[in-house]
Parts: structure tokens; sequence; C-alpha cells
């Protein structure tokens, strides 16, 4: 399957090149991914832990990946044409393996029961609805907006960026962590424990505090008045009720 943007990443990643690199990095990424999630299942052990550790292992998260931006131009001078390699093994992935190994905690972190009730199966029903709606549309969201730019490669090399036309963008400015905050909503309403449902407060809360202060901070240098009024017209990661369809088309098809 050739996914869009992938040629792009390849060509500033040296190891995705060949097998033995891709493995390299396959081994790696699920190694840093296994370790946060070994932290977590070790202080779920701890009363009163679970949720402490969910906010400060994705805090932590957002603050490493944000280095891949600050650092940006150090890592140029260092590094060279390898700046966006380095600057990804160093910020990057660990970043997000924090961030994604939070999101998957809270389908499993425990905490006070919370009795059974009527509401039960409207959790579980809304719950996989989230859960289904939010990974269709992160697939969606990805197809969409292709490997490099779902990789940050534009932050690098912003003349390689190119614009993406997807119908979605008009409905919904993040769609790929829009797709990230339903699965959480899931997860947690799954989980249906108090810990994973008081995260479904904290999560946008934190999302949108990484995107306002690093990821649109940068776009907004890059493209300037046009991309305020972008922001000012376009939600980021809930449709506005008239754009239900355009949200639903897209989800389902892809256009």
């Amino acid at each position: 399957m050739n996914i869009e943007g992938m040629d792009m990443l390849t060509k500033h990643v040296p190891e995705l090149n060949s097998t033995g690199g891709k493995l390299r990095i396959a081994i790696y990424v699920l190694g840093m991914f296994a370790l946060v999630t070994a932290y977590f299942i070790i202080t779920d052990n701890i009363p009163t832990w679970s949720i402490d550790s969910q906010i400060i292992i994705i805090a932590l998260g957002y603050i490493v990946l944000s280095f891949f931006f600050s650092r940006r131009q150090a890592y140029k001078e260092k590094y060279k044409e390898l700046a966006y390699r380095n600057a990804f093994a160093h910020y990057g992935v660990p970043g997000l393996a924090l961030i994604m190994s939070a999101v998957a905690h809270t389908g499993y972190m425990n905490g006070p029961f919370v009795p059974r009730g009527w509401w039960t199966m409207i959790f579980i029903a809304l719950g996989w609805l989230m859960l289904l709606v939010g990974a269709g549309l992160w697939v969606r969201g990805i197809l969409a907006f292709g490997m490099d730019n779902l990789g940050l490669l534009y932050v690098y090399f912003p003349d390689e960026g190119k614009i993406v036309d997807s119908n979605i963008y008009s409905v919904l400015r993040h769609p790929v962590y829009a797709g990230v905050l339903r699965v959480i909503i899931g997860l947690a309403l799954l989980n249906g424990n108090a810990n994973s449902l008081a995260f479904i407060f904290f999560a946008p809360l934190g999302l949108t505090g990484w995107i306002r202060l690093v990821e649109e901070k940068e776009l907004i240098e890059r493209f300037g008045q046009s991309y305020l009024d972008y922001r000012n017209r376009v939600p980021a990661f809930w449709p506005r009720l008239g754009d239900l369809g355009k949200f639903f088309k897209f989800l389902l098809t892809g256009g």
C-alpha cells in the first residue's frame, strides 16, 4: 500500500530505505512504548497514583515532543541534512511513545469503582461508538494528511510542505487529533472507573494546549493572518451541526 507522503519521509530518513533500518525503527518505537506501559502497570498498583501518573506522563510527552520544534535551529546547525532524522529520533519517538502509551492506559488504568446502573449500558454503547468513530477518523485523517505531514517533516523542510485539500479540513482543523481524542473518550467510557472518566476532561485541555502553544504557533508563523482566519472559521475537534454530513461522508468514504 502506497501511503501518501511516505516517499518524502523516506527521502529524509535513510533507515526507511532498507528492511533492516525499518526493523530497527520498529524495535525502537515498540521498545519505548513497552517501557512506558510497564511504568503504568507498576504505578497502577499504587493507590491514588493512577490518574496522577497518567497526567504526568502525557504532560512529559508534550514537553519532550516540543523540543522537536524548539531545538530545530540547533539541530540544523549540528546535523545538517540529518537534522530532521535525529530530532525525530531524540524527541519525536520518545514524546509520541509517552503520549500514545497514556492514550492506551486510559482503557486499563485503575480507579475507584463506579456503581453499575442504567447508565452502564449507555457508557458501553457510547464508548464503542466513540472508539470506532475515533479509530476510523484517525486512519482517514492519516491517509488524507500524509505520512510526511504526520511526521512533521514540514517543520524542518518548509519548502517541501504541501497544502492538503481534503474536504475534512473545511470541517475540522485537526482530524487526526480529533480521532485520538475520541479514542480516549471511548476507552475511558468502556473502562468506566472514576479515574478514566476524569481523564476525559483533562485530555482535551492538554491537546488544546499543545496545538495552540506549539503546532499552530508554527503554522501562524508560516501562513500568518490566513491561518488565523482559518482557525477562527473551522473548529479543531468537533464539527458544527451543519457540517455533520461532510464529517460522516469523510469517515465512510474518505472524500
